[in-house]
């Protein structure tokens, strides 16, 4: 049955993503990319819930989860692309049917993936109380759900000031962290695995890749060093943020990296 229900997400995802990849291809628009990939973690969570039909408060609550924080990511997502009109990672690739349509495919390998431990959690068939385990869990993907809210809210409002043209932001929770926002994403997959431990067993425990995956890609791959790498070109001579690069965390308040 397990396995049943994780194909059939892995079938959904990529139908769900060929579906908001033919519009963006279709209109040549960067509207839906990042919208898609929020909504469909709420699909695979509504589907993997729907599909057990036994609804245990613990299914409840990681479902809830993956609801709150696919809303919020592509609601602030989708008015941000509003605003600015186009997505420059695409800039050459939309255009192209291949290039744009392999950004896609990977998509819908890395929701399937990312999903896997709500997906694992929503088919059990047996009840369980709320235990210590869930409840640490919940209160890590709390923090990191507030943390990155509270980030990406300050960052909208202080880039979107005229005044604030050229420069970067520092105030905030963005005085203690100079990437608070993937912090807080950071935290909330380790949350929703944390919460998953008490019923992992054999070959599900490498669901713990996930998280390790998240963290690793934005500590190394995606975000922080692409970031890192534009501030560095831009304010290269700037002796301000040279200063408040030296003395501001990289991400975690009080730990160096």
């Amino acid at each position: 049955m397990q396995n049943n229900l994780i194909l059939s997400t892995l079938f959904l995802s990529f139908f769900v993503q060929l579906i908001f990849f033919s519009y963006a291809s279709l209109f040549k628009t960067d509207k839906v990319t990042d919208l898609s990939y929020g909504f469909t973690f709420i699909i695979l969570a509504a589907c993997a819930l729907l599909k057990n039909g036994t609804f245990f408060s613990y299914q409840l609550l990681v479902s809830l989860m993956i609801f709150i924080w696919g809303v919020r990511l592509s609601g602030y997502l989708f008015i941000r692309i509003i605003k600015i009109k186009r997505d420059k990672r695409f800039d050459g690739i939309r255009e192209n049917f291949l290039k744009f349509s392999k950004f896609w495919f990977f998509q819908a390998i890395a929701v399937w993936v990312i999903s896997l431990p709500s997906t694992y959690l929503n088919n059990f068939k047996t009840d369980s109380p709320i235990n210590l385990l869930m409840i640490i869990g919940s209160i890590i993907w709390l923090i990191g759900i507030t943390t990155e809210t509270i980030a990406d809210m300050q960052k909208f409002k202080f880039k979107n000031d005229p005044k604030n043209k050229g420069r970067w932001i520092q105030s905030g929770i963005w005085k203690y962290s100079r990437h608070p926002n993937y912090f807080g994403e950071m935290l909330c997959w380790w949350g929703i695995f944390i919460f998953t431990v008490p019923f992992l067993s054999g070959i599900y425990w490498l669901t713990v890749t996930v998280p390790i995956f998240i963290t690793f890609i934005l500590l190394f791959v995606t975000g922080v060093p692409t970031l890192e790498k534009k501030y560095d070109e831009r304010y290269k001579d700037n002796k301000e943020y040279q200063k408040y690069k030296s003395t501001t965390n990289l991400i975690i308040p009080g730990i160096k990296f």
